[in-house]
């Protein structure tokens, strides 16, 4: 290991909070950080209050992305451009959960081995269909909203998803004690996770309507919660995969809700 990985910065309060958010950034996004915390998992748990931020950064990420698509590309391109930047900014990461997600929920085994499928790098066929789905969802609700509200919509849905995956940490038990349970620990996690919703309802109203931030927060609350209870049932807790899984969901949902919506209204 190069001097550079070792070294540790001399800790004070506000270089811990830079340290957290650099930690967020690294861990939610693919955007290059200075430094990185691999050999001090206290970072981990303390990065978990900036998850808010780095969605609503992701999501004027895709608002930036959306607004310069839709002056130049047709329709289709500019829903192919889009579903590029938000699996491409995670670094697939959701993505990924929510295949290992598809091979352990559909195969139909007890949980310990459901649990040991869901941690096999392998694909299996679950996946791809449920992948091929998804993208297809999404795909289809991105070219069906209107090239004006596009870029609202995209500044929503990610914040939607990582909502979700906060909403989860805080109200579901880890169905493993080791991995992302141990990482992300922290006792702010529910006030975290309310604040994500309180920013998931303000861009709501602000960039769409009122009645927009109710059906951005009805439709984050009731998948994550729902899902929550399903995989507490099926594994007796939540996972770092069933975490991606439910921030794709929740992106899709979001998507076809405002495409109902926006063909409705």
């Amino acid at each position: 290991m190069s001097h550079m990985a070792t070294h540790k910065p001399q800790k004070t309060p506000g270089f811990d909070l830079l340290l957290a958010f650099i930690t967020a950034v690294r861990f939610l996004t693919i955007v290059p950080v200075p430094w990185h915390s691999d050999a001090d998992q206290e970072y981990f748990a303390k990065s978990l209050v900036f998850f808010p931020l780095v969605a609503v950064l992701i999501g004027a990420g895709g608002w930036l992305v959306a607004m310069i698509c839709t002056s130049v590309f047709p329709g289709p391109v500019t829903a192919f451009i889009l579903l590029v930047y938000l699996s491409v900014i995670s670094g697939f990461l959701h993505l990924d959960g929510l295949a290992d997600s598809a091979d352990g929920l559909l195969s139909h085994r007890p949980a310990a081995q459901a649990l040991e499928i869901m941690r096999d790098s392998r694909v299996g066929a679950m996946a791809v269909i449920v992948l091929l789905f998804l993208l297809l969802g999404k795909y289809s609700a991105l070219i069906s909203i209107p090239g004006s509200n596009l870029p609202a919509v995209m500044m929503v849905t990610p914040v939607a998803g990582r909502a979700a995956i906060l909403l989860l940490m805080a109200f579901f038990p880890w169905a493993r004690k080791e991995g992302l349970g141990q990482l992300f620990a922290s006792r702010h996690t529910l006030g975290t996770a309310m604040a994500a919703f309180f920013l998931l309802a303000v861009l709501g109203m602000v960039l769409v309507s009122f009645l927009a931030a109710i059906m951005l927060v009805l439709v984050t609350g009731v998948v994550a919660i729902s899902f929550g209870f399903y995989c507490t049932r099926r594994f007796g807790g939540v996972s770092g995969d069933i975490l991606g899984a439910v921030c794709e969901g929740t992106e899709l949902l979001v998507m076809l809700a405002f495409s109902a919506a926006f063909t409705l209204l």
